[in-house]
């Protein structure tokens, strides 16, 4: 294959980097179902792999695709974002300082107020987009470990990257990023300066709504990642084979899929900002949005093909709306090719930020005018 740094992300997404099998000469990848691997006569393994916990030439397909689209050193695949996610967090050492997102996905921010603090890390959820705050919350020899979440789910806010970054390497801390949202079609965060990038590959990069998985990416090989490959080994939290195989062969659509959200969430976004029954439109792609220009800088290609919108007539109108749905689906999740919403405090717990009025909006891969006219008419009966 051409030399894929002179390639498109797309073209690298649509050819798996090109792999063809060396012995079928088959152009899709095969699935390696095996547990275990043969041991040579003097009992080492030359070829590198021991047992499926921690070797599996199936996800490394997945693996190497991902590393390729985010300029990573190397990449791993988990069982789920959580456990990708998490495994970040447990590869640090036991008190560890963390400044995370106050607006994050609520299950991980969930998972560090109890977990994390019963593993013994020390965790301060702060305003990411404030880098005064920022900067104040992260100190030098303390703290360990910078997270971000750009867009934050489920209201948006776009984080500053490379300020970040810079906050984080001052004081002698990492920087991880969530990119599940933007995914490395429309930003890069190691480009950026992030030292770790995360994914729900459940969402856009496997895109079908049928796989649960998670991937790490970082910039480097360093003690710290050998950490994290320990952590997944040891913890068993890896993706199953048939899994991995349909992760791989989601992201290869994954640039069509992000293009198509991008053009369509930013036509809603456009289309019911100032609506008479929405009270705001919340989504990085309009001019007025408070992260907009920092969304400019960082997001090549598109905003994402997440929105919310808050309904003007409270808690109440939200729920009814949602209820009044026919095309669109109500359903937790997003990245898929259907589109779905959800009234999203009702899902996230009582320390939750998001406001009652708000629908989370999933933009699928339906013609943005039939998107349109069914909102439309829920948003009539909800406010009847």
């Amino acid at each position: 294959m051409t030399d894929p740094a002179k390639l498109h992300p797309a073209t690298l997404a649509a050819q798996a980097l090109g792999a063809v099998d060396p012995v079928t000469k088959a152009i899709i990848p095969a699935l390696h179902p095996s547990t275990t691997y043969l041991r040579d006569p003097d009992n080492q393994y030359r070829n590198g792999r021991v047992y499926a916990r921690a070797d599996n030439p199936t996800f490394e397909t997945a693996e190497a695709l991902l590393s390729a689209l985010e300029g990573a050193a190397t990449s791993l695949s988990f069982a789920s974002g959580m456990a990708a996610a998490s495994a970040v967090f447990l590869a640090l050492e036991p008190g560890a300082h963390i400044v995370a997102p106050k607006v994050m996905y609520w299950g991980l921010r969930k998972w560090l107020n109890g977990l994390a603090r019963d593993w013994g890390l020390s965790v301060q959820f702060v305003d990411t987009g404030d880098l005064d705050a920022l900067a104040a919350a992260t100190v030098a020899g303390r703290t360990k470990l910078i997270w971000l979440e750009t867009p934050a789910n489920p209201t948006w806010e776009i984080a500053d990257i490379a300020a970040a970054a810079e906050i984080a390497h001052r004081a002698g801390a990492r920087l991880a990023v969530d990119g599940t949202v933007a995914t490395p079609l429309l930003t890069r965060p190691i480009e950026h300066g992030a030292d770790i990038v995360m994914h729900s590959a459940t969402k856009y990069l496997n895109g079908h709504s049928d796989v649960v998985a998670g991937m790490l990416a970082t910039a480097r090989r360093d003690a710290y990642w050998e950490k994290i490959i320990a952590v997944r080994a040891g913890n068993g939290g890896i993706l199953g084979t048939f899994e991995s195989w349909l992760l791989q062969r989601g992201m290869r659509t994954l640039a069509i899929r992000v293009d198509r959200a991008c053009r369509t969430a930013q036509s809603l976004a456009e289309h019911f900002a100032g609506h008479r029954h929405i009270a705001q439109v919340l989504y990085p792609g309009l001019p007025d949005f408070p992260g907009h220009a920092i969304a400019c800088r960082q997001m090549q290609g598109g905003f994402g093909g997440m929105l919310s919108i808050r309904t003007a007539g409270g808690e109440a109108a939200a729920i009814a709306t949602a209820a009044s749905v026919g095309l669109w689906k109500r359903a937790t999740s997003l990245g898929g090719v259907e589109s779905l919403i959800e009234h999203r405090r009702s899902v996230e717990d009582a320390e939750s930020p998001c406001p009652p009025d708000l629908l989370r909006l999933s933009v699928g891969l339906e013609h943005a005018e039939d998107l349109i006219a069914d909102l439309e008419q829920a948003l009539a009966r909800a406010h009847n």
